[in-house]
């Protein structure tokens, strides 16, 4: 396979698309990360704060018994308490290491020292300052739209404003789920598309057949950025980081009403049990508004090459607009 459409990243990365996978927690493991790579983007592992270094190592192992590259996203705010995470990702030897949610200046040091390109979530402008003077390689411009924890700026008007302010490569993050879209943020100029919405139903995942079934059904008027599954669960993602997930009983009764949440102990206990249970009513399952998009079930190398061969047949229709 021979990647048309060629961009910084490609080159920088050695792939056929430009496409990478988002680092979703509790999803993109081992599995889903080769699947991505092998479609010709780069795939990464999702680490999560209860993430152990052992597991990290069995999942790395998996793309690299494809002999395909892959990268690790981790959580700025929780490196201070788990360091073992950095160390044990610096020894897998990732393609690339994303440290996002929080200031990843302390650690672009010691990665750039193991010869591993960094990137990082920039939400805000003041996101891309801190971008900048850590000595961040790679932009992951995020909007509002994305799934999961993100900001409160939509995509477009946020890319365009980092786009005009910085000269390192920038990924687009919120809202990409068609080629046709990946072939819009190229145009305006990224370097390429970080995708999570469009892989949650993919079988290489780690989350369970019913939350996919529940995101093929979803509709993309259906999603809600909260906290409330934060609180419930005690987790010490800061305030400025909702998560967007789809709307449930569980974000209909407590959505808004977080400070009540936070003294209910018979709520927060059940989040914890439907997590157990994977009673999807009460528990999350983070998408993005392109979740609409999302109505089938593919291999993750199947999405990645369809999206890359229609946002291809996308730009060679762009030229018709100049007539």
């Amino acid at each position: 396979m021979v990647g048309v459409i060629k961009t910084p990243l490609t080159r920088w990365f050695d792939l056929q698309a430009p496409i990478f996978g988002a680092p979703m927690a509790g999803v993109a493991g081992g599995e889903l990360a080769r699947a991505v790579s092998l479609g010709g983007g780069l795939g990464m592992i999702g680490v999560g704060n209860a993430t152990e270094p052992e597991w990290l190592v069995e999942q790395a192992r998996l793309p690299e018994e494809s002999d395909v590259s892959f990268g690790v996203g981790l959580m700025a705010w929780l490196l201070a308490d788990r360091p073992e995470l950095l160390a044990t990702t610096i020894a897998v030897q990732p393609a690339l290491v994303s440290v996002s949610f929080g200031d990843p200046g302390p650690y672009v040091g010691p990665l750039h020292d193991a010869g591993i390109a960094v990137a990082s979530a920039v939400n805000t402008r003041e996101d891309l300052d801190r971008a900048h003077e850590a000595g961040v390689d790679v932009l992951v411009v995020q909007g509002t739209e994305a799934g999961g924890h993100t900001g409160q700026r939509a995509t477009l008007p946020l890319l365009q404003e980092v786009l005009a302010a910085t000269d390192r490569p920038v990924l687009a993050a919120g809202g990409i789920a068609t080629g046709a879209g990946l072939a819009a943020v190229l145009v305006a100029g990224a370097a390429g598309a970080w995708i999570g919405t469009p892989l949650l139903t993919c079988p290489e995942g780690l989350n369970t057949p019913a939350a996919r079934e529940r995101v093929r059904a979803a509709g993309g008027d259906r999603t809600v950025l909260t906290r409330a599954f934060d609180i419930a669960q005690g987790l010490a993602w800061p305030e400025r980081w909702p998560g967007r997930a789809l709307v449930n009983e569980f974000t209909e009764t407590w959505h808004d009403r977080e400070d009540a949440l936070r003294g209910d102990t018979a709520a927060m206990t059940q989040v914890q049990k439907a997590r157990q249970e994977g009673d999807l009513d009460h528990a999350p399952v983070y998408a993005g508004e392109s979740v609409g998009l999302v109505t089938g079930e593919a291999s993750a190398t199947d999405v990645v090459r369809r999206l890359a061969a229609d946002a291809e047949a996308t730009l060679r229709r762009v030229p018709r607009l100049l007539g």
